[in-house]
């Protein structure tokens, strides 16, 4: 097995354990794309298990060397950048990649600025706060994405679509992961949110204030389906078997939302997931979606976001 073989074969595995849904989804790419696709996402999961002090997810271990950690991922990314071997699989990934497609280093810097935002135990304060955070862990991560599809680098209509895209998953997972997050003593909501509804820091998952943040978690859901009728706009610039696989991954994930939104102050009793049958079931609408006009509706829901790409790069 050759050393791009090796690298592929470590990233399907690390898509297949870090995120079901996405790797459903990435399974509808053309081959090439599709390993491209499972390259990136190893440097990003990588990333955000070595600042946390994680494995492919789960508890959170000791935070007191976390600034340490994030120097190590910065420098392991830029002798990734240099053609540097680093002795890290999830970082030859990202070399690979970046060298098959044009990635640069500036993307990878969007990214992981909110991977620091972590790191110093950040909250958001308000709206434009969140969005912005929102941005760098998961709207810069979309604009690679669209780049390993094919997505010329200057086409800025197309990847502030693709923006919105990871906008919205990273939304309908602060909405979904509250309780995980609010173990681990870290918190998503704005400040200026829990303040109106009389939140007191760090006690918004007790049985007196579920239902203000049931109305919270519909907000962020709210902002996530904008974002995702944006995506949706934009897919129709791809070509067609990544068109599907965007629609796909966007009715996946817009469906945690749907979840979160429906059961309303018990969405935090148990994850909210979305079964075998109903990712199925968007992977063959999806399917007819790729063929079809971007429907009407979603021109009025794009309309509904406030923020986008360009309010957060030069």
């Amino acid at each position: 097995m050759d050393h791009r073989a090796r690298l592929v074969t470590h990233a399907a595995a690390t898509i297949r354990a870090g995120s079901k849904s996405f790797a459903a989804a990435s399974r509808l790419f053309d081959r090439a794309t599709r390993e491209r696709v499972w390259l990136l996402y190893a440097w990003c999961r990588r990333c955000d298990d070595l600042i946390d002090g994680q494995d492919l997810g789960g508890a959170m271990r000791d935070q007191a060397s976390v600034t340490q950690r994030m120097e190590e991922v910065r420098e392991r990314t830029a002798r990734a950048f240099s053609g540097i071997e680093t002795g890290d699989p999830a970082f030859d990934c990202l070399a690979m990649v970046a060298r098959e497609t044009g990635l640069t280093p500036a993307m990878a810097d969007d990214v992981l600025a909110g991977f620091a935002l972590d790191a110093t135990g950040w909250q958001p304060r308000n709206e434009t706060d969140l969005m912005r955070y929102c941005w760098h862990v998961a709207g810069a991560v979309g604009v690679m994405m669209a780049v390993v599809m094919g997505v010329d680098p200057d086409d800025a209509e197309t990847l502030e679509r693709a923006g919105d895209l990871g906008m919205a998953f990273q939304l309908a997972n602060i909405a979904r992961d509250l309780a995980e997050d609010n173990a681990a003593q870290r918190c998503y909501l704005p400040a200026e949110w829990l303040a109106e509804a009389d939140i007191p820091p760090g006690e918004e998952l007790k049985p007196p204030y579920r239902n203000a943040l049931a109305v919270m978690a519909r907000r962020l859901c709210r902002i996530a389906t904008a974002h995702e009728c944006s995506a949706r706009i934009g897919a129709r610039r791809l070509r067609v078997r990544q068109r599907w696989a965007i629609l796909a991954a966007a009715g996946i994930y817009g469906e945690i939302a749907r979840i979160v939104t429906r059961r309303g102050a018990a969405a935090w009793d148990r994850r909210a997931v979305v079964d075998k049958k109903r990712k199925l079931w968007w992977i063959a609408r999806s399917a007819v979606q790729a063929f079809l006009p971007a429907m009407p509706g979603l021109y009025h829901g794009a309309r509904l976001r406030r923020y986008s790409r360009r309010d957060f790069t030069a």
